[in-house]
């Protein structure tokens, strides 16, 4: 699968400590922009249907074995027709030895070609997911993120409504920061969205009539993280008091983003909330409800009510509930 994004190969050695053996160019300018890979035994037995050079190769024992079942004619017949095909970069696991066929083949076609001392497998596994976060959709959001008793929280609103501040106090009360004013979200799977900030703002928060604050140099290491799961969206709002905010919680809202569906909340803002105690006590009721405990259906079981209709009153002292 192709994405809009791309990855140089220089982090890809930098990430997995590969050994560089044909650098055509610098590899800050060869950039990788497919989260597939293949393994080209299919390739070398002169399979050629479907196969997409866009993908890095990982050469492994199977196909290095596989290969020296040839004559020298045959085997440097298969390396170049395999190299002209221009491979976006070549991998050799296992610390194989690259033979002169292979490193000329490599020069000659202008394909890098790098090693790994890992096996084939876990290297393949451990590549796919580096490329699975560098490489996925991604979208900005104007927003917080925030890790709250290891609940990914991301927090939305207008802009004054107060998620900064109330990031700040949830990093006093323990908790860590990963973004504040711009979050950049990628789909790293079908069903999860990865949070972080970006690079040039990591760490940093805007605090109306204070300014820019470096919160892991005020708080400490401890207080900051790169990236989370989003578990949980908070939508902070202005309190409005025509409005019918949810007093049970028995529906479960979500919100879309890059076609994945989050569990949220909406919390009304006034003077008096504390909003770093509810967003705390958001974030434990997240969890209970992922393993399956919901405390608005335990209330209606004690009452033997589970069946029946229930609704926020109108004068604020309770619950009305219709038989």
């Amino acid at each position: 699968m192709k994405t809009p994004f791309s990855v140089s190969l220089s982090r890809i050695i930098n990430e997995f400590s590969l050994e560089s053996l044909v650098m055509p160019e610098k590899p800050e300018n060869i950039y990788i922009s497919s989260v597939e890979v293949n393994r080209p035994g299919l390739q070398f037995s002169g399979y050629y249907e479907y196969y997409d050079s866009d993908r890095m190769q990982i050469i492994g024992k199977s196909e290095d074995s596989y290969l020296e079942l040839f004559s020298a004619e045959q085997y440097s017949e298969k390396i170049d027709t395999f190299f002209a095909t221009h491979p976006c970069a070549v991998i050799l696991s296992r610390d194989l030895a690259a033979s002169d066929t292979m490193m000329e083949a490599a020069k000659k076609y202008a394909v890098p070609l790098v090693r790994t001392s890992d096996s084939t497998s876990s290297f393949v596994s451990s590549l796919i997911s580096f490329l699975n976060v560098q490489l996925a959709p991604r979208i900005t959001r104007h927003g917080v993120l925030v890790e709250v008793y290891g609940e990914g929280l991301l927090i939305l609103g207008e802009s004054g409504v107060g998620k900064s501040e109330t990031a700040i106090e949830l990093v006093k009360r323990g908790h860590r920061l990963i973004a504040d004013d711009a979050v950049e979200l990628r789909r790293v799977s079908s069903k999860s969205l990865v949070g972080s900030a970006p690079e040039n703002i990591r760490h940093f928060i805007e605090l109306r009539g204070i300014g820019i604050i470096n919160a892991r140099r005020i708080f400490g290491m401890g207080a900051v993280k790169l990236t989370s799961k989003i578990d949980l969206i908070i939508n902070l709002e202005q309190w409005d008091s025509n409005k019918v905010y949810d007093r049970m919680g028995l529906d479960n809202e979500t919100t879309e983003i890059l076609d994945i569906s989050i569990p949220s909340v909406t919390i009304p803002v006034k003077p008096g909330r504390n909003l770093a105690v509810i967003t705390e006590v958001a974030a434990m009721n997240n969890r209970q409800k992922k393993m399956g405990y919901n405390a608005a259906n335990e209330l209606l079981k004690k009452l033997g009510m589970l069946e029946d209709t229930v609704e926020p009153d109108n004068d604020g002292a309770g619950w009305d509930i219709y038989n």
